[in-house]
């Protein structure tokens, strides 16, 4: 089954559950977006307003093993914290120890994205990406929760007085407010209230503080003709998928960077073809999202499926146009893929130019973010309730 249908599959099911819409009283204190400086008021969907009871029921939800089917997942499983978010792997393990085909993106500032995965411009909203991970197994077990399982599940926090608090304070005047819908809600939510905007690059960028040589010139070098960077890293979410209340037009550009050529026609792996998946156009071949590069320094490994290591052998990669593979199910030469972004072939990096993009890279940390409670699991000094 593609992702598409895949998706189509979890909405089906989610209206299965019996996640139909009732009226529900809108009684809770206006939201107050904190954002960091120079950041545009998200968009947020009508059907799912911000809220602080919100948020902090989605925060629970969102560190709760209870969440999946066996009881063993939480969504923090892959994306925690201190790695803005991301797991530190190749790619993912689901609650059945299978590993998915995918790295693991980060949620940080995942408010303002059009689409919401690798590939795969039909996940568009948060409510919609939620699906997927919580019911589709057919692409790889997540949290793995099914027919056979799912009223334990929302049993496990129908039953939990904490949550009976949780439940009623975020969705107050709804008499039976468990279910399905109302949990995508709330972990919706809590994602899109994860900001980060206040590394060093944002504080030179206010004046508060002067980067160091090597982080200057890193910095000119991205924004700069011979490194390209900022051609697809760009915005100040540093991304070419960007979407806000102020947009007009929406870009959903997905690129090939010669990371494989299995076929010398530029072909991925089977497994793994990229936007093909899910737009059969033979262009489609190998293009991915471009995600942010904000606290870039802590989510290694890189790219979709986590095949380069670290920020220096990102570097060589793209200094060297693309990657020759040798050996293995996988070789080929993706320096001459015809189906190569045109643009990865006019960088031009020396050494000293390496060093220096890397010193500027790991100014996009935000320090803060990887820490503040408010992000934090909050059943870290706590025992959580039995699986």
């Amino acid at each position: 089954m593609s992702s598409v249908a895949a998706v189509l599959a979890a909405i089906c099911l989610f209206a299965f559950l019996g996640c139909s819409r009732e009226p529900e009283s809108q009684v809770e204190p206006a939201w107050q977006w904190k954002l960091p400086a120079g950041f545009p008021e998200p968009r947020v969907p009508a059907d799912n307003p911000m809220s602080e009871a919100k948020f902090q029921l989605g925060r629970h939800l969102f560190y709760d093993q209870r969440l999946s089917g066996n009881g063993t997942q939480a969504c923090a499983s892959c994306h925690f914290q201190h790695l803005a978010f991301t797991d530190g792997r190749a790619t993912s393990l689901g609650s059945t120890g299978e590993a998915t085909s995918r790295s693991a993106m980060s949620i940080v500032n995942v408010a303002y994205y059009p689409t919401l995965t690798w590939a795969n411009p039909s996940q568009y909203t948060l409510e919609l990406q939620a699906l997927v991970p919580m019911f589709v197994d057919n692409i790889g077990v997540e949290l793995g929760i099914n027919d056979e399982n799912k009223d334990a599940v929302l049993a496990r926090f129908r039953n939990d007085p904490v949550y009976q608090r949780l439940f009623t304070a975020a969705f107050p005047g709804v008499a039976e407010p468990f279910d399905f819908q109302r949990i995508v809600q709330a972990i919706s939510t809590f994602e899109r209230g994860v900001m980060s905007g206040d590394s060093r690059y944002d504080r030179a960028q206010r004046g508060v503080l002067r980067l160091s040589a090597a982080e200057e010139r890193g910095r000119a070098l991205f924004f700069s003709e011979p490194a390209q960077c900022s051609q697809c890293h760009s915005g100040f979410n540093f991304s070419d998928q960007t979407v806000h209340v102020g947009t007009t037009k929406v870009s959903l550009s997905f690129h090939n960077t010669g990371l494989y050529n299995v076929d010398g026609k530029g072909a991925y792996p089977d497994d793994n073809p990229g936007l093909i998946g899910v737009m059969p156009q033979p262009e489609n071949m190998g293009k991915f999202r471009v995600p942010t590069l904000r606290n870039i320094a802590v989510t290694a490994p890189y790219m979709h499926d986590g095949s380069i290591p670290d920020l220096p052998a990102v570097l060589d990669f793209y200094a060297g146009h693309g990657r020759e593979i040798k050996h293995g199910s996988f070789m080929g030469d993706g320096r001459k893929s015809p189906l190569k972004d045109p643009r990865i072939d006019r960088i031009r990096l020396d050494a000293r130019d390496k060093s220096d993009l890397i010193a500027f890279l790991h100014t996009l940390t935000d320090e803060g973010l990887l820490t503040n409670p408010r992000f934090s699991d909050p059943f870290k000094n706590t025992q959580q309730n039995s699986k």
